[in-house]
């Protein structure tokens, strides 16, 4: 750990300290984690990701919770959603079948595959494992859709007996496990394992290769994973730009358009998402109606604010308050996944309560401008380069 390597979050040069088991080394400029201390061992995370995987297919296949509604059992699993709005709002339902079902697939078969590559040295498959691993974490959602199966449980309640399913016990034990696994996942340990850095010695340490996070020189690909090599990532600004003026003009009618339409005894009920958050608090439910309001109202419309603020100072060259500014970034980064909720609760309560012309709940076309707006803001935040915010920073310091 001796070897000066470039920070992936600013781009500084650092020696870092050796870190001792369970502890880790940080950037001392902007908090980025460098690295972890101790051996790497990836047993742990074999035994957690088929762990995982047995728990999927229950998890998928049998019933979270059960209602009585009108004297009829109906039963809801995890998929049950995405196959009632398929028919009518399919770009919906793949967003929610993604985010719920597929992605935590892909990063369970991800480690697994990271393993094997390792073992028989398998780079092309190592490298897509890898890269699945980087990706994906954020659109593993099993935490969101378990906070939206809360609230849809409590909107239903006074008009339906639930009981609790197998299935539910299976995602809650399914989102435990692949938290503690998401948690040892490191992709810089994979590539250490593959090829410690030590074995790359270079004169000049200009980049750090945005795949495999190993500093040397600027080549056109790097020495280790053979990824291409850039100073930044190229047309950051662009993208991010692009992706946030598209989600500012889709936040409008996802806001103005309803979200949700409910048929009751032939009466028609449309809710936007503020009114849908009135009809709450009217009804007594402010605890759901604030998660609501802050997961659909103020964490969109923060995560377009943070992100264009950080991208004026970046055009406009802002010298002071850069470690505020890499602060905002990574909690706009986090709370992006949080914004799904109010799709996920429209999803459990259609496979709910969707009982046709007595009872019918469907989106309605805010849905879909909200499904973009949550996309695009996730989208974004992972377009941004973090290093543009430190660009020339030693230059003006001096």
């Amino acid at each position: 750990m001796s070897k000066a390597r470039r920070c992936p979050g600013c781009d500084l040069l650092v020696l870092p300290e050796i870190a001792t088991q369970g502890h880790s080394a940080y950037c001392p400029r902007c908090h980025t984690r460098l690295y972890r201390g101790g051996i790497a061992r990836f047993n742990a995370e074999l035994a957690l990701a088929v762990a995982c995987l047995i728990l999927y297919i229950p998890m998928v296949s049998l019933p979270l919770v059960t209602i009585r509604l009108i004297g009829q059992m109906i039963p809801a699993t995890l998929t049950s959603g995405t196959v009632a709005l398929a028919p009518t709002f399919p770009a919906v339902a793949i967003l929610i079948l993604f985010c719920s079902a597929i992605a935590p697939l892909l990063l369970i078969c991800a480690v697994l595959s990271a393993q094997f590559s390792l073992r028989f040295r398998q780079l092309r498959l190592f490298k897509l494992s890898l890269w699945i691993l980087s990706h994906l974490k954020q659109w593993t959602m099993l935490e969101v859709f378990l906070v939206s199966l809360a609230i849809s449980c409590f909107k239903v309640q006074e008009v339906a007996d639930i009981y609790v399913g197998i299935g539910l016990y299976c995602l809650i034990s399914m989102q435990i496990l692949l938290s503690v696994l998401l948690t040892k996942i490191s992709v810089r340990r994979y590539w250490d394992a593959w090829q410690p850095e030590n074995e790359h010695i270079s004169d000049k340490l200009d980049t750090v290769c945005h795949s495999c996070q190993l500093t040397q020189e600027a080549l056109p690909h790097c020495r280790r994973c053979g990824s291409q090599l850039h100073h930044r990532i190229p047309k950051s600004l662009q993208k991010t730009w692009a992706y946030l003026i598209t989600a500012s003009i889709f936040i409008l009618p996802a806001n103005l358009y309803p979200i949700s339409i409910f048929m009751n005894n032939g009466k028609r009920i449309e809710d936007t998402i503020f009114s849908g958050v009135a009809g709450l608090v009217k009804t007594g439910m402010t605890s759901i109606a604030i998660i609501i309001f802050v997961a659909s109202i103020v964490v969109p419309v923060a995560k377009i604010i943070g992100l264009a603020y950080i991208l004026l100072c970046i055009q406009f060259k802002q010298r002071s308050q850069r470690l505020q500014r890499m602060r905002i970034f990574r909690i706009v980064h986090w709370i992006g996944k949080w914004s799904v909720m109010d799709l996920f609760v429209i999803a459990i309560m259609v496979a709910l309560i969707d009982r046709g012309q007595l009872l019918d709940f469907t989106p309605g076309p805010g849905a879909i401008a909200f499904g973009v707006v949550v996309i695009l803001t996730m989208l974004a935040a992972e377009s941004l380069d973090s290093r543009l915010i430190w660009d020339k920073y030693e230059q003006r310091t001096k």
